[in-house]
């Protein structure tokens, strides 16, 4: 696994330096519902063509808290202020923060690496109403409470390629690398989360945290499960 670390920052500079960028050639990601039917979805940034005819100005963009009267209606996006708390942009030394680039090419390298695992760590009834195509969901709640959920949490490690060893002890050769998020940089889910996990000796190398998480995936004109 080691050199997977390796390969990660380099596939991602590697595509991002090319003559057309992952954003626009998109990544084919396919999920299994819960009713056993397998879903297709071409990741990507979905900019309408009107769109890309509006000039980037501060007039344009900011005007008031809303977007300027003459940008189309396809063009424009709502935001809500909301509770929570910023979150640093690194949670830990040893522990990459990603943005939406790193996000499609973790993704991509998912695809044919069942060593990679992309977790939307909100309640499943956030994750059933929208996320990350290719995301499967942990809420964070049974690595953060996991006395209250011991069976969810020890079943959860095993999927996640955690076992145990004879004394008992935790075993984190096999564990996967994960890429976490959850509704956006204000949000404390993913980060109960991946603390949880640190907590009980998860190597900090094979965690990964997307800080925007959805507000900044939608915000970006990113594809969701969303219809």
């Amino acid at each position: 696994m080691k050199n997977l670390y390796i390969l990660l920052p380099f596939l991602a500079s590697s595509l991002l330096m090319g003559s057309k960028s992952i954003e626009s050639t998109g990544v084919m990601v396919t999920m299994t519902t819960s009713d056993k039917k397998q879903v297709h979805y071409v990741v990507e940034r979905n900019i309408p063509a009107v769109c890309k005819k509006i000039p980037i100005n501060n007039e344009m963009l900011w005007t008031g808290n809303f977007a300027n009267p003459k940008v189309p209606e396809a063009c424009k996006s709502t935001y809500v202020h909301t509770k929570g708390k910023l979150q640093p942009m690194h949670l830990d030394a040893d522990l990459e923060t990603y943005g939406e680039l790193e996000v499609l090419v973790f993704l991509k390298e998912m695809q044919r690496n069942k060593d990679l695992l992309l977790i939307d760590s909100r309640k499943a009834s956030w994750y059933k109403y929208m996320t990350i195509p290719g995301a499967i969901n942990m809420p964070f709640v049974y690595f953060k409470y996991h006395d209250d959920y011991e069976f969810h949490f020890e079943y959860a490690l095993k999927f996640l390629g955690v076992t145990k060893d004879s004394d008992g002890e935790y075993d984190f050769e096999q564990a996967k690398t994960l890429l976490l998020f959850c509704n956006g940089p204000w949000c404390s889910q993913s980060p109960s989360m991946i603390s949880a996990l640190l907590e009980i000796g998860y190597p900090a190398e094979k965690l990964k945290w997307y800080r925007g998480g959805m507000q900044d995936w939608l915000g970006a004109g990113m594809t969701s499960t969303r219809k």
